[in-house]
């Protein structure tokens, strides 16, 4: 047998995302070099790694079998790397994080010089919602999390980064625009809210909640984007974070309808388990945003 270890990479890649296509997507690469890779890496086995059935592609048992030895392979590899590098005295190792989906608009940015710095270090960033942001975190899995609320319920230290302000959002087509209003104004506006577990929905309902104010017509949607695209099709309002947005407000495709106790400020934390001890590349990373996160604010948030 002669198969490479770019060929066990592409294979693992395409028992994660059983796809063809995605894998070369998430690998950078087009989609016939990614097919004849796997058609060079199964010549070297008389047993099946995948199958087609209905034109959807299913890994077969001794597919996964040697999916599993592969990825022992590629995290060795890794680790011999990590070795080299942290021998020459350079920063090595896996930067774990766990962040709130509107979040994704502020970690990239307070990560992008450090990643630059440390070639050595191997970034794994999981977008998703709060809920499932806070149980990586309770769990262990990850060194970070990125959220904008908080917890109260598990025990953890911070590192305040930015501020995440929430105003109300309307289509710039929409005619709530030109005067300040009430707050009982949005008793009378149909409203867009996330999905339960999501922090921008915890906080738009307290607001709601705090303020006494009688929802009339919601919907649910269950991302940001979705939302955003919702109040751009003029299906509603919603009290969404101004970073999300910040693009389609310059090209005056969104407006904020001022509303009086608006906007609703929190902050965007980076939150760790309290009593953590943290890996040399997780304190290298910490020490890096403690320098040097005015600078970066002043950057890319002025």
């Amino acid at each position: 047998m002669n198969y490479t270890l770019n060929q066990l990479q592409i294979f693992l890649k395409i028992t994660q995302t059983l796809s063809i296509t995605k894998a070369a997507e998430e690998l950078h690469l087009t989609q016939p070099a990614v097919s004849i890779q796997l058609k060079n890496f199964q010549n070297q086995f008389d047993i099946p790694l995948t199958e087609v059935v209905g034109r959807k592609l299913f890994v077969t048992d001794f597919g996964k079998e040697i999916a599993l030895v592969a990825e022992d392979i590629i995290q060795k590899v890794a680790t011999i790397n990590y070795k080299s590098l942290a021998f020459k005295g350079q920063l090595s190792g896996r930067l774990k994080i766990s962040v709130v989906s509107t979040g994704k608009y502020v970690m990239p940015y307070f990560l992008s010089d450090f990643m630059h710095q440390n070639e050595g270090v191997n970034l794994r960033m999981d977008v998703t919602n709060k809920t499932s942001v806070l149980e990586s975190l309770e769990n262990n899995e990850v060194d970070f999390s990125l959220v904008s609320i908080v917890p109260h319920l598990i025990q953890v230290e911070k590192l305040d980064l930015l501020e995440n302000k929430l105003y109300l959002i309307g289509s710039s087509k929409d005619t709530l625009k030109d005067k300040q209003y009430k707050k009982e104004v949005l008793s009378d506006l149909p409203l867009i809210f996330r999905e339960k577990g999501s922090g921008t929905r915890q906080t738009m309902e307290k607001f709601v909640t705090d303020e006494k104010i009688a929802v009339q017509k919601k919907m649910e949607l269950t991302s940001n984007e979705a939302v955003k695209q919702a109040v751009l099709a003029g299906l509603g309002y919603s009290i969404m974070p101004v970073i999300g947005i910040k693009n389609e407000l310059k090209d005056g495709l969104l407006s904020i309808v001022k509303v009086a106790g608006l906007p609703i400020t929190t902050n965007w934390s980076l939150i760790w388990l309290k009593g953590k001890r943290h890996s040399p590349v997780a304190k290298a990373f910490l020490d890096y945003l403690e320098q040097n996160k005015e600078s970066i604010i002043k950057k890319w948030f002025a």
